[in-house]
């Protein structure tokens, strides 16, 4: 199975496609940084085609999307809820299912406490993925979307051992009318 990581951001989000094909091994990873000196409907829809190109390139079977959390700046949360969005419509528009994890949930998972910083996540994902290829250059962007990816797939290894569905069992397709 091939998890696509996200990690939502306006001026940066993260990915990383994970395989839990046997040990969990980095495929790829980047960042998708639109230009700044661009409107913001643009970056939107920037990040929007670039995740799109991603997921056409690794074709991913599932995906991991970091939840927003509640922030101090209320503008700063609606745009990067704003950005999230997009980048949840890309992942509709290209089928691949949808699992959302909380930040809280992805420390606890690849560091073992929820109140991990950036670094401690990126050296555990490191740590998690071995020497696959690209991991000891992975941008904290990156690196976050592939602590999404791994929680997930472990997650969603624990729910086969105890017989529960996975998400793309799971997922409702759209009805067309007619």
């Amino acid at each position: 199975m091939r998890i696509l990581g996200v990690d939502p951001g306006s001026r940066a989000a993260g990915w990383a496609v994970v395989s839990f094909d046997g040990a969990p091994h980095l495929v790829a990873a980047g960042v998708l940084r639109p230009a700044t000196n661009t409107p913001f409907a643009e970056r939107l829809l920037a990040l929007h085609d670039g995740l799109l190109a991603v997921v056409a390139r690794e074709r991913p079977d599932e995906s991991a999307v970091e939840r927003v959390f509640s922030g101090v700046n209320p503008q700063s949360l609606i745009t990067l809820g704003e950005a999230r969005g997009v980048l949840l419509l890309a992942l509709a528009r290209a089928a691949v299912p949808v699992s959302e994890v909380t930040p809280a949930e992805i420390k606890k998972t690849v560091t073992g406490t929820g109140q991990a910083d950036k670094q401690q996540v990126r050296r555990m994902v490191i740590s998690l993925l071995g020497s696959s290829a690209g991991t000891s250059r992975l941008a904290l962007d990156a690196a976050d979307a592939a602590a999404a990816a791994l929680t997930h797939g472990f997650r969603t290894a624990a729910g086969r051992r105890a017989g529960q569905p996975t998400t793309s069992q799971l997922r409702v397709r759209p009805r067309v009318a007619g």
